[in-house]
This record gives structure tokens, sequence and C-alpha cells, in this order.
């Protein structure tokens, strides 16, 4: 099913106070009779809480990241060298964790807020680093990063959602790249921390520790900044709407954005959505769009790609700590780029763009894997990767977040939200899983090809289902999408 948005669909928008008044015209003029209003919010205004909801994607990417380097330490140090189950449950049960805390993510913040998901999150990442940089066993490590993963399950769902619902629709999709910068700027700061690991005694402890003050700064910092007027509405507390409105758009906005609520309201029967909603009726076109981007992000093969380079660029004579290096500027490239043309392309280009880039890139790793090319075969391999990583940062990485708390109604917004980054992390999980041994059973050409073959789906996938977002309020995308139901 192809959607079409409106242009004009908020020309004239009646607000909760004069809801009888066909002729209301937004947005709101100043007193004077001038156009201030009409340029649109500042972004000024709105930045600082955003920068402080993105801390919870800078700790998503840190304890990504944190245990590449210090590995071989906690394993000797808590005895279990040599033990490769071991190993690799410590890297990867934070995302049995993830899984458990993104299924009650959309929960949470329906019921106690986004400002308090966000501190409720915060708590388990504490509480997991401290246990992991105390412990002296395994199983303290490993409880530690379960629950660090319930913390990073949680919070990166709740900061779509709050920097989606409090940005003003100008910049909403630079806003939005910014959660990916973020990550990219965690996952580089977590390598730098960990550097010394191998020179000073028991570094790792501290590599743990470090986490946990952007993770407690956040949970102070967040008490001083707005809640989403979408959920104070959702709730009744239309007043508080109007005060949180007025601080992140300032007074010359607020009866606009207040009618736009208003508006979206009355497309919605006014009842909460349970979970198995979401399978069934007017809702599911806009789920399944949600749940497949973020399964073919996966199929991609990108975090087979972050979790095992290093294998991959050792088995053709390169460092992994260059690998390492080279993959976060990559990212980090990729994403800034991403930023400055999020609001500029548009969403639906630069997702359909990146995977068709991916696709391309994914197919120079096939081809490398032929060990018959020589030498060529080093620099396809090497290069495929970094165009790749570089390509899914330029859009499949930072978009899926970004535009599904658009496209997603008010009223299944968080829920819908927890579903799809289930399926994220459940995909993660089985692909990180299977990735080495079809790889033996396979071989890496054939299941290169695969991985670009999924690529191309999702570029297909996204010309033909993905609507574009760019410049379009939330209650404006909502409605239009309600009527063409």
């Amino acid at each position: 099913m192809r959607w079409k948005l409106s242009t004009s669909a908020y020309k004239r928008v009646p607000s909760r106070d004069a809801a009888m008044d066909p002729d209301l015209e937004t947005p709101a003029r100043a007193p004077d009779g001038g156009a201030g209003a009409a340029a649109g919010p500042s972004w000024r205004r709105s930045l600082p809480h955003v920068c402080v909801a993105t801390v919870t994607s800078f700790l998503f990417g840190y304890h990504t990241g944190v245990v590449n380097e210090p590995l071989d330490s906690i394993s000797a140090d808590l005895g279990f060298a040599g033990n490769t189950l071991a190993e690799g449950l410590v890297v990867s049960i934070c995302l049995g964790g993830a899984f458990f805390g993104c299924l009650f993510s959309g929960s949470v913040a329906d019921g106690i807020g986004r400002r308090r998901a966000f501190q409720l999150s915060a708590l388990p990442m504490i509480m997991g680093a401290a246990l992991s940089a105390l412990t002296n066993s395994l199983e303290g490590m490993l409880f530690g990063r379960l629950l660090v993963g319930v913390g990073m399950g949680l919070g990166p769902p709740v900061a779509s959602l709050y920097i989606t619902e409090v940005s003003p629709p100008s910049v909403r999709g630079t806003y939005g790249s910014l959660v990916q910068i973020a990550t990219c700027l965690g996952i580089l700061f977590s390598l730098l921390v960990g550097t010394p690991v191998k020179d000073i005694d028991r570094w790792w402890r501290v590599c743990f520790w470090v986490s946990a003050v952007p993770a407690a700064l956040q949970a102070i910092a967040i008490e001083f900044c707005a809640e989403s007027p979408q959920w104070l509405y959702k709730c009744g507390r239309t007043n508080e709407a109007e005060m949180q409105f007025e601080k992140l758009l300032g007074p010359l906005h607020v009866k606009s954005a207040m009618a736009e609520l208003s508006r979206s309201e009355r497309g919605d029967d006014g009842e909460s959505v349970k979970f198995s909603e979401l399978f069934y009726g007017r809702h599911f076109n806009v789920v399944f769009i949600g749940t497949t981007l973020f399964a073919l992000q996966q199929l991609s093969g990108i975090n087979s790609v972050f979790y095992f380079s290093s294998t991959v660029f050792r088995s053709v004579g390169v460092p992994s700590s260059l690998a390492n290096i080279c993959m976060g500027i990559a990212n980090l490239s990729g994403s800034i780029v991403a930023m400055l043309l999020m609001d500029k392309l548009g969403r639906k280009m630069l997702l359909a763009g990146s995977f068709f880039f991916m696709a391309f890139s994914m197919g120079l790793q096939a081809i490398g894997a032929n060990r018959h090319l020589g030498s060529a075969s080093v620099y396809l391999s090497v290069g495929g990767i970094l165009l790749f990583v570089l390509a899914f940062s330029l859009g499949a990485g930072p978009v899926p977040g970004l535009l599904l708390p658009e496209i997603f109604p008010n009223k299944i917004r968080a829920k819908a939200m927890a579903l799809c980054m289930s399926v994220h992390w459940g995909v993660n999980f089985f692909v990180s899983l299977l990735f080495l041994r079809l790889l033996e059973q396979l071989g890496p050409q054939v299941l290169y090809t695969m991985f670009s073959s999924a690529c191309v789906v999702g570029a297909i996938f996204v010309r033909r289902h993905v609507v574009e977002t760019k410049g379009k309020t939330l209650q404006e995308i909502e409605v239009s999408l309600l009527q063409t139901q």
C-alpha cells in the first residue's frame, strides 16, 4: 500500500480552545499583525532538550564497543580465558537484555512519561556498569551486562519518541540524525577509553565505571527538560502541554501546535491500543512498514560487519585496531553528512540510496572473498567494508529510528516503536549468532551475496511503501495517513 501526504492539510485547523471556530488561521501571527510566527519556531529552544535525550544513544554506542578491546583482560582476570562460549556471552548477553527492555519500553513511556522513562532506563545502566566493574566472577559480569542490556533496550526507543515529539518540523530530520552521531561518538569513546587496557592492570574496570557517569548525568539533566507535549495531551493534561510547547517552540506557536493536536485527536477513537491491535486493523500497515524496515536493516549484515570486522581485517593482514578506527571514522562521517541532508533530500531518498549503496558495497566484499584475485581481494574486502559502513550511516542507520515515530499515530507511537525495536534486537541476535556458522558452511561469497540481496530488497521496499515526511508536522502526517485508509 502506498500513501501520499497532502501538503495543504493544515491551512486551517481549530485548536481545543476554539474548536468551534473553523476560521482560526495557523500558525498564529504576532500581536502586531506581523508574520513573526509564520517563519516557524526556532531550533534553539528545543536543541538542549534533544541533546540530553541523545545521551542515551551515546551510552548505547559506548556499551556496544566497551568490551571489544578489554575482553582478553576480562576473561583472564575472571578465570574464563579460552572459553569462547563465555566470551561470546559477555558480548551478546546485552542483546537479550535489550530485547526484553524493548518489549516494555512502550508501556513504560506511555505509563510514566518520556522523562521518567529516561530516568528509569538510566538506573539499570548505572547498576549494571557498577556490578560489571566490581565483580570477580563470570556470573557477576553476565548479570551486570544483562542489566545494561535492559537499559539499552528501554532507552533508545524512548529517545526516538522524545526527539520526534519535541522537535520543530523544519529540523526534525537533523535532530533525528543526532541519535546516530551520538552512537558513533559512544563507540569511538569506548575504543579510546579502552586503549590503555593492555598496559594498565585491571583497566577494564575503569572502562565500566566511566559509563556510569553519563547515565547519572542524564538522569539528573532530564529533570530540567520539557516533557513530551503529545504525551501530556494524550493524558488530558492540556494546560501542561501548552506550557511545554511554549518552552519548546515559543509563545507565538502554542496555539497552532495545540490546534494540530486537537485536529489529530478528532481522527482517533480516544481508546488506548493493546499490543495485539498492532497486528490488524487500520494500524497494521504502518506497523508492517516499521517492523520490515528494522528487519531489513539487520538482515543487511551491518552488525555482523561491526562485530566481526576485526576477524575479516586480520584475515587480509590489516591490524584490528586500525580497522576499528577506520570504521568509526567512516560511520561518524556518514552520520554527519546524513544530518546535513536529512531535511533537504528527505528520508525516503536517503534510505533508498543507502540500501542501494550498501548492496553495491557488500557485492565488492563478495568479489573480494575470492582469494585468487591476489592483492586485489585485500582492497576489495577492506574497501567494501568501509564503504558499507559509510553507506549504512547515510540512511539505513539513522532514518528508521526517525521515520517510524513520524508515521506512527500518537496513540500507538510508543507501543509500535517498542515492537519495531524488539524486532530489531531479535533479528540482530540471530544474525550475530549464526554469522560465523553460516560463514563456515556457505563460504563468504554466498553469505555476502545474501546480505547484498537483502539490501536490494530493502531499497525496493522503501521505494514502494515508505512515505516522505520531510517538513511535515506529526499531526499533518497522522491525519493524512488516516484519510487514505
